[in-house]
């Protein structure tokens, strides 16, 4: 491995650790030490961390956070914190934290306090979704709205259907939520055969409004309400704004009295606390949605103010660079052992690989070091009936986030007990494993002769290991969500500062986006186009001959 040119030195010191620790086992560091865990985990803002079964030891600790303090987080840290355009190549600032700091000292940007702003849109949102939960807004022939349809895509989707889907017991119980983003037509058709379009308000959410997939959708949903609402069907009562663009808004018909702004220095993977969390807020309410801002504020406190020996989101970054860039793993599976945690591995997913999935440097420079990993997983425990024997016995190491609440809220404590059991179990499994001689005493008693047994034996051998962290919350409500999804924002953060790059733009997505319309425009002319490549070429051609359209 290549030293980061970002500061070759505190590379260079975690290498030569490597070379002296890098076949570091835990079952013999668990064995020598008995005071393991509590040295490796800690808990702050409602959120317990079981960092010890990793393949590190004080030293590998050491060495890391050394490194952390040599590629200046403390000031990157700062930075963000103040408000300055740390997002170098969009000349913006990183302020998500500001949406969830109600009550902190003035925040300074251009010379003006913005958290009085940011408190009275929220403000704004508190008293539309009172009015709909209170029937004050109806709907064009004044019935109460029963179905709320969020239309976005990306960060405008995945942040609040993940977080409306993991609350759904907090939910009030009037009000149903749905959510749109892909410009396939089936799952726009799916979500309005299920409504009345009397009853159902529409939050089309898009920053520039100018989003293809989420205006395609809302036009659809647009026209699909004038033609099924009847006399005096009236957008303006069924159809609300999350966007910064008031132009687009008001030429697409929404009443300007019904756009929530979003703010330009929040980027879309990082907005569920901002605007985009009016589904949010309408699905769980106003106390709700607070709470959940009051949980990322208590990580963004420690975060920001927590030596880094004791800060969770710089050491959950830092075993992950370990797993990443010295032991060679490629993916990092997220196994939330909580059923309504089911969609937190797909945001994860967004927020890490478009934050971190890149390989150029903030000065313009080639990456020597390689950055995020391949972010998947699911829930426990379908996922141990499915890809596991991959975690356990595959020939790629994947670290694993175990994700686990202690008290769960389905009436049913048997389950609860099954599922924390399973759960604990696979992380020492992972950490333990099973020699050949283990599992030739197991074999022992039911063996036809030595030779089966002995081949039988290796099938059942585990190497063990295996790195994983467990995530513990009490429970699961608004404020230990707000935290957890905080946890993992800053952890994207301070990787993205140990390899020198910019976390907050997502140029790589641009292309395709571009492409697609001089692609939609061969697909809807008259001539067959031969402009691509053979192969484009020849699937436009094929789709435009199948479907008639010569």
């Amino acid at each position: 491995m290549t030293p980061d040119p970002v500061s070759p030195s505190c590379w260079k010191a975690v290498q030569d650790h490597y070379r002296e620790a890098g076949q570091l086992d835990m079952r013999e560091l668990f064995h020598n030490d008995p005071n393991r865990f509590s040295r490796f985990s800690l808990e702050a803002a409602g959120i317990f961390l079981d960092f010890s079964k990793n393949r590190i030891n004080e030293d590998t600790f050491r060495v890391l956070v050394e490194a952390a303090r040599q590629q200046d987080l403390a000031g990157w840290v700062d930075r963000m914190f103040r408000g300055e355009k740390i997002n170098l190549t969009e000349n913006r600032r990183v302020l998500h934290t500001a949406l969830r700091n109600q009550h902190g000292p003035p925040l300074i940007v251009d010379g003006k306090d913005i958290l009085p702003a940011v408190r009275s849109k929220l403000e704004n949102i508190g008293r539309f979704v009172e009015a709909v939960h209170g029937g004050d807004w109806r709907g064009c022939t004044g019935k109460r709205v029963k179905d709320i349809v969020n239309i976005g895509i990306g960060g405008s989707d995945l942040g609040p259907r993940m977080v409306v889907d993991a609350l759904h017991g907090y939910a009030v119980s009037s009000i149903k939520s749905h959510f749109v983003a892909n410009v396939d037509g089936t799952d726009l058709s799916r979500v309005l055969s299920q409504l009345d379009p009397q009853t159902s308000l529409f939050v089309i959410a898009s920053k520039t409004f100018q989003t293809p997939e989420t205006m395609i959708n809302a036009r659809s949903a647009r026209q699909w309400f004038l033609d099924r609402a009847g006399p005096g069907a009236n957008v303006a009562r069924h159809f609300v704004a999350v966007s910064a663009d008031s132009a687009e808004v008001q030429a697409f018909g929404i009443d300007l009295a019904n756009l929530f702004e979003t703010w330009d220095w929040v980027g879309g993977r990082y907005s569920l606390w901002s605007a985009n969390g009016l589904s949010i807020a309408l699905s769980i309410g106003m106390a709700g949605f607070e709470d959940l801002l009051k949980g990322a504020r208590g990580m963004d406190e420690h975060f920001r103010t927590t030596p880094f020996e004791k800060n969770m989101p710089v050491i959950l970054a830092l075993v992950g660079i370990w797993n990443r860039n010295f032991l060679g793993a490629q993916t990092l599976a997220t196994l939330p052992y909580d059923h309504r945690l089911q969609l937190f591995p797909a945001y994860l997913q967004q927020l890490d690989m478009e934050s971190n999935g890149k390989t150029i440097d903030r000065h313009g420079r080639n990456t020597s070091m390689q950055t995020a990993p391949i972010v998947w997983g699911g829930v426990g425990t379908n996922g141990q009936h499915a890809f596991y024997q991959l975690i356990h016995q595959g020939s790629d190491p994947v670290p694993v986030d175990f994700i686990v609440a202690l008290q769960g809220d389905s009436g049913l404590e048997m389950h609860h007990r099954v599922l924390v059991a399973n759960c604990f179990a696979q992380a020492e499994a992972l950490m333990r494993g099973k020699t050949t001689d283990e599992a030739l005493v197991e074999l022992t008693a039911s063996a036809e002769d030595g030779e089966s047994m002995q081949d039988l034996a290796r099938h059942k051998t585990f190497a063990g290991n295996r790195p994983s962290n467990t995530i513990v919350i009490d429970r699961l409500t608004s404020k230990s969500l707000g935290a957890l999804i905080a946890l993992y924002e800053h952890k994207v953060f301070v990787q993205g500062v140990m390899w020198g790059i910019n976390s907050f733009d997502q140029w790589g997505v641009e292309l395709g986006k571009k492409l697609v319309t001089g692609l939609l425009e061969e697909i809807e002319g008259e001539s067959f186009p031969n402009r691509h490549d053979s192969s484009t070429n020849g699937l436009l051609a094929r789709f435009k001959d199948r479907n008639g359209m010569r």
